[in-house]
C-alpha cells in the first residue's frame, strides 16, 4: 500500500477517534513505517480491546490490517479480525465477514488460526439456526485440533464454548455438560461476567440432571462455577445437585416443589426419580462394609422407596450403567454387590467413611487380642 494513503487514512482516523485514544495512532504509524510488525500488533491488538475503537475496528481491519496480514502472526490476524466482526450490522453480514477471514488463513502455517476462525463462523452459524454446516465446520476444526501436539489455549476454549453451544441447541445433554466443562478449563472463571457464569452453572447443573449417561456428576460439584448460583433465585438447583450425589430422597422430597420452575426439570420429572432411586441404591450400597453388601429386595425397597417389584430392574439398570457390579439371586431375592462406582463425597458421606474406619480399627484389634489370647506361648515365641 502507497505511505501517503496510510498516512492519510490513519490521519482520518486519528481525527474520528476519542481525544484519549489519538495517540495511539501516532504509534500505529510509527511502527507501521519503520515495519516493526510485532510491536504493530500488538498496538493493535490493544487498541481494539478499548471498547471506545468499537466504531473503527473494521474500517481498520479492511483498509489498513488486511495489506499487511500476511507479515503478522495469524493467530492475532485473526483475533484482530474477530473483534472486527462484533461491528458488523447482522449475523448474515458477520459470517460473510468471517468466512472471507476464515479463507484468508487457511494455509499448512496458520491451522490454528484456520481453527480459530472456522469456529468462529461456525458460532454464526449456530445464531443462523444453520446447524448442519455448523456441525460440518466443528468436525473440520475438531480433527485438526487432534492431531496438533499444542495448539494456544484460547483455540481450545473457543472451540470447547462453540460445541458444547451446539450441542445445547440440539439437547445432547452429556455432550453439552461434557464440553462445557472443558470450555471452562480452558479459561480464567474471572473473565466471565456474573451473569454468565450463572447462565453456565444452570446450564451444566440442568444437563447433568436429566442426561441420561450422566450419573456421576462430581466435577461440577466440585467446580467453583456452581458456587456462582449461591444467594440466587436458582440456589435451589445446587442444593438438587449435592443430594442427588449423596442419595438423598428426603431432601429431593423436600426440593421437588422446585422443579417446576425449570422446563426442562418437569418435562424430565419422571426420568430424575429414576435417576435419584438410582443414586439411593448406590448410596446404600456405599454405606455397608464389603462384607455386608448382600441385600434383600426388601432392603432395597425400604431403602430406596421404590415397589419390591421393581427392585430387580432397579439393580439390573445399576448394574448396566456400571454404577455397581454384582449379582441377583432372582430366587432368593438377594441382590450381592462386591463393587459400586466410586464419587465424591460430602462431610457427612466422609463421616460415615470415617465410622466405618474406626470400626475396621476395633475390629482388627479385636482380631488380634483373641490371636494372642489362643495363641499364647506360641504367639510370643
Amino acid at each position: 500500500m502507497d505511505p501517503e494513503v496510510v498516512s492519510n487514512f490513519l490521519s482520518e482516523q486519528r481525527e474520528n477517534a476519542p481525544e484519549d485514544l489519538q495517540q495511539s495512532f501516532l504509534t500505529i504509524e510509527d511502527f507501521w513505517d519503520r515495519r516493526l510488525w510485532h510491536q504493530l500488533t500488538d498496538v493493535l491488538m490493544e487498541y481494539f480491546n478499548t471498547a471506545a475503537s468499537a466504531q473503527q475496528r473494521l474500517p481498520l481491519f479492511r483498509h489498513f490490517i488486511l495489506s499487511f496480514a500476511e507479515k503478522i502472526n495469524q493467530l492475532k490476524f485473526v483475533s484482530l479480525g474477530l473483534l472486527a466482526a462484533t461491528q458488523c450490522t447482522d449475523d448474515q453480514e458477520r459470517l460473510s465477514f468471517l468466512t472471507d477471514l476464515t479463507a484468508k488463513v487457511n494455509k499448512p502455517s496458520s491451522q490454528d488460526a484456520y481453527v480459530y476462525a472456522l469456529v468462529a463462523a461456525s458460532d454464526v452459524k449456530l445464531r443462523l439456526q444453520d446447524f448442519a454446516s455448523a456441525r460440518k465446520d466443528l468436525d473440520t476444526a475438531e480433527s485438526i485440533l487432534d492431531s496438533f501436539d499444542s495448539v494456544e489455549t484460547e483455540v481450545h476454549a473457543a472451540f470447547y464454548r462453540t460445541n458444547a453451544s451446539y450441542y445445547q441447541a440440539k439437547a445432547e445433554f452429556g455432550s453439552y455438560y461434557k464440553n462445557a466443562l472443558l470450555y471452562l478449563a480452558c479459561i480464567d472463571l474471572k473473565s466471565l461476567t456474573l451473569e454468565d457464569a450463572q447462565s453456565r452453572a444452570y446450564g451444566l447443573s440442568i444437563a447433568a440432571l436429566v442426561s441420561d449417561s450422566i450419573y456421576n456428576f462430581g466435577e461440577l460439584l466440585l467446580h467453583p462455577i456452581l458456587d456462582s448460583l449461591n444467594n440466587t433465585q436458582h440456589s435451589w438447583l445446587r442444593d438438587l445437585l449435592f443430594a442427588f450425589n449423596r442419595g438423598d430422597l428426603n431432601a429431593y422430597n423436600v426440593l421437588e416443589v422446585n422443579i417446576s420452575k425449570a422446563p426442562l426439570l418437569d418435562e424430565h420429572k419422571t426420568f430424575l426419580w429414576q435417576k435419584i432411586s438410582l443414586s439411593a441404591l448406590t448410596e446404600a450400597v456405599f454405606r455397608r462394609p464389603p462384607h455386608d453388601r448382600a441385600m434383600t429386595f426388601q432392603t432395597i425397597s425400604q431403602e430406596t422407596k421404590v415397589q419390591p417389584h421393581e427392585i430387580e430392574i432397579l439393580i439390573m439398570k445399576a448394574l448396566s450403567l456400571g454404577l455397581l457390579k454384582g449379582s441377583i439371586d432372582q430366587v432368593a431375592e438377594v441382590a450381592r454387590i462386591n463393587w459400586v462406582q466410586p464419587k465424591v463425597l460430602d462431610m457427612k458421606q466422609i463421616d460415615n467413611m470415617r465410622l466405618r474406619l474406626k470400626d475396621w480399627d476395633a475390629s482388627v484389634n479385636q482380631l488380634g487380642n483373641w490371636i494372642e489370647g489362643v495363641g499364647k506361648d506360641v504367639w510370643a515365641a
